[in-house]
This record gives structure tokens, C-alpha cells and sequence, in this order.
């Protein structure tokens, strides 16, 4: 991590007291419940009496801890029907995030996959940025997001030059943040990668209390689930291709623009579609499965640690996240092949050779609430007032 860089554009010093630090938390949108909410859930469970600022936020949208708290908004909440075009008005999101009042506080925690690592705060403030990824969509992902299959030609290739330049912004930005905290290993490396910057890995968390084993459950041999966005990144293709292979039934808990087109890949295979379901629906899933999938690339992916949790093994592409969650052999199977002939091999020997539950439920209390809280304060109290500060 090496010494806070001081960053450009930081505010001047603010003579705050220093035995109580005002806390401000930020967070780039609020329009759903996803991995990343749940990580922001549990730091505004640490710090219960921080405002929270966000871009964009649709009421009702997330938990009732977050929702509950103060939470200011930029002006991209004010313009037309922002909970449905939000991610259309990204190119304005660098101004937005650099127009939130933060000098009031002495410590910032940014939760960011997308603009708001990069807020302004005072010069003798510390910022903890977790990230949960540098923004996809600017650089390594541009084309999942905004290729001419999603958006049409012409509306991609005028987007291009927009994200070349929220990319620059985005590296330029990246000393204003005195410490990088990185859901994986594999987003440390996309951090030193393109931000030039070290950081401390602290997994997200997994409610191990909520998503257990039941007890009552007798190994069947059920089929396959997926939880998941339903958008082109997460290669939902693979796993109904997969499961007709490997002639199990799957079940898909999720909605997004993909719907369509994969309804019509799934054609008369046992598929059956469940849109978002409550977390209790979802455990209750998890733990009638016999195999959760993960076949895209996931910077953590916090789904197959729920499914772990419950005891149920996972057969997840060997990339990314899930080198750190799935433990091949063990909890599940890592994939060496996007292909679907690959993974219903592996599908096949999950369900033929079935897996110890217990082991697998006791690997998931690694990434359990308790340990995030104390990993996460434990950075941010070895985190340094920046170098700057006395200037």
C-alpha cells in the first residue's frame, strides 16, 4: 500500500476534533439489493450514524438499514426518471461525485464500482475506498456493457470515446484515495493495474448465520440453480446449454436485458425462469439444489459463498473470484473451459460423487459478517491521517 498519496484537488484542512472522527459514507447507486448493498449494509452497521451520499437512489429499493439512515443524492436524482436511465447519465457522474460537500468529515468510506472513489474530501481526511472493481464498463468490459450487440452500432461506437475518457478520469482520480480495499485478489490486481495503486484484500461478507444448512434436508440430486443479473457478462448461455448437456432441470433467480434472448436459447429444456425472489426465497433454493452455477467471470461473487454457506457445492468457471471462494474437489468444481460440454462434465461429477455438506458449509465461515467487520476495522484503523495533512 506504500505511503497516502496526497491527492489533487484535495479541500484545505477543516480544525475538526480528532477523538471522534465524523464519518461520511458514499455509495455510486441505490437501485437494488445486489453483492455490493450487502457490503454496504454491513459498513453502515459499523458506523450507524453516518450520512450515506449516492448518486442516484430509487426509496425502497434496498434493506431497511440503509434505507433508514440520512441519504443525500446528487443533482442526476433530479433529472427525468433517473431509477430507469441512471447508467445512462454516467458521463455526468464525475461531476456529480465531485460536487458532494464532504468537509465536514474526517474520514470518507467509499463503496465504488463505478465513479465515487473518486470524491473530493478534505486534505487531512482519510478515504477508504472498498472497491468492488474499477469501472468495467471503462475499461476491460466495454463491449459486454456497451458493444453493438447491447446498444446497436452507431450508439457504440459514439459511446466509445465517452468511456475512453471516464477511464483517464478514472486513473487520474485514483490518488485521491489514502487506501484501496479490494474485494478480492483478483480486483487487488485490476486496482495495480489500473490505478497504479496497492491495497489490502478484505472479502465481503456472507450472512453464515442466515444461509446455513437445513438440517432436514436429504441429498436428492437436484438440479442446478443461478442467481444472477440476467445480463450478457454472466454467460447464463453456458449454463442452460450445460444442464441440457448434462440432462439435470435449472432454475434461474434473476431478471435484466438478457431475459428474451436466453427464454429462447432454453427453447423446451426443463428452464424455468423465477425472476428476483426475497432472500428467504433464495436460501430456501440454495438449499433444494443439487448444484449452484457460476459461469462468468466475478470479481468476488458473492453467490456462491450463500450457496456454500447452505451447505450446497458450486461448479463455477476457474477465473477471477471464484479461485478464492470455491475450493475445487472440495466445495465444488473449478472449470478450466468456458465451455458448456466442460461444465456439464463437472456437473455431472458433482452430482454423481455427491460432496461433504458439512465441509463445504465450514469453508464459507471464512467470509462470514464477523470477519469482514473485523478485517474492515482494522485497515481503516492502521489507515494514517494523509501525509499532506500539516501542509
Amino acid at each position: 500500500s506504500g505511503s497516502p498519496i496526497p491527492h489533487p484537488g484535495a479541500r484545505t484542512p477543516h480544525p475538526a476534533s480528532r477523538t471522534a472522527p465524523k464519518v461520511a459514507i458514499v455509495h455510486d447507486w441505490l437501485t437494488g439489493m445486489r453483492g455490493g448493498e450487502k457490503v454496504l449494509q454491513a459498513i453502515c452497521e459499523m458506523y450507524p450514524d453516518a450520512p450515506l451520499f449516492t448518486l442516484v437512489r430509487v426509496p425502497g429499493a434496498v434493506s431497511e438499514t440503509i434505507e433508514r439512515r440520512t441519504i443525500r443524492t446528487s443533482f442526476v436524482q433530479r433529472l427525468p426518471n433517473p431509477a430507469r436511465f441512471y447508467r445512462h447519465y454516467l458521463p455526468l457522474y464525475p461531476a456529480a461525485v465531485e460536487l458532494f460537500d464532504l468537509d465536514a468529515y474526517d474520514l470518507v468510506i467509499s463503496s465504488s464500482h463505478c465513479a465515487v472513489k473518486s470524491v473530493i474530501t478534505r486534505a487531512d481526511a482519510r478515504h477508504i475506498c472498498y472497491c468492488h472493481s474499477p469501472m468495467r464498463y471503462a475499461w476491460d468490459q466495454f463491449d459486454a456493457y456497451f458493444g453493438p450487440a447491447q446498444v446497436g452500432p452507431v450508439a457504440s461506437r459514439l459511446l466509445r470515446p465517452v468511456m475512453a475518457s471516464m477511464a483517464r478520469w478514472d486513473a487520474s482520480t485514483a490518488g485521491r484515495v489514502t487506501r484501496f480495499l479490494a474485494n478480492s485478489r483478483y480486483v487487488a490486481g485490476r486496482i495495480r493495474r489500473y490505478y497504479n495503486r496497492g491495497s489490502i484484500v478484505v472479502y465481503p461478507p456472507v450472512d453464515t448465520q442466515f444461509y446455513r444448512p437445513d438440517p432436514s434436508r436429504v441429498p436428492s440430486g437436484a438440479g442446478a440453480l443461478v442467481v444472477s443479473a440476467l445480463v450478457p457478462y454472466k454467460r447464463l448461455d453456458i449454463a442452460i446449454d450445460a444442464c441440457r448437456l448434462a440432462g439435470i432441470s435449472l432454475r434461474i433467480i434473476g431478471q435484466g436485458p438478457e431475459e428474451t434472448r436466453l427464454r429462447t436459447l432454453a427453447g423446451g429444456a426443463a428452464v424455468e425462469f423465477l425472476g428476483w425472489r426475497s432472500d428467504q426465497e433464495v436460501r430456501d433454493l440454495y438449499r433444494a439444489s443439487g448444484v449452484v452455477l457460476l459461469p462468468g467471470t466475478e470479481d468476488f461473487g458473492i453467490v456462491p459463498v450463500e450457496a456454500q454457506a447452505c451447505g450446497i457445492p458450486v461448479v463455477a468457471l476457474g477465473h477471477g473470484g471464484a479461485c478464492e471462494t470455491v475450493v475445487d474437489g472440495v466445495t465444488g468444481a473449478l472449470v478450466s473451459s468456458s465451455e458448456a460440454g466442460a461444465f456439464a462434465d463437472a456437473i455431472r461429477r458433482v452430482l454423481d460423487r455427491p460432496l461433504d455438506s458439512r465441509v463445504i458449509s465450514l469453508h464459507a465461515e471464512r467470509f462470514s459478517l464477523a470477519n469482514f467487520k473485523t478485517s474492515f476495522a482494522a485497515a481503516v484503523g492502521e489507515t494514517p491521517v494523509p501525509a499532506d495533512a500539516a501542509s
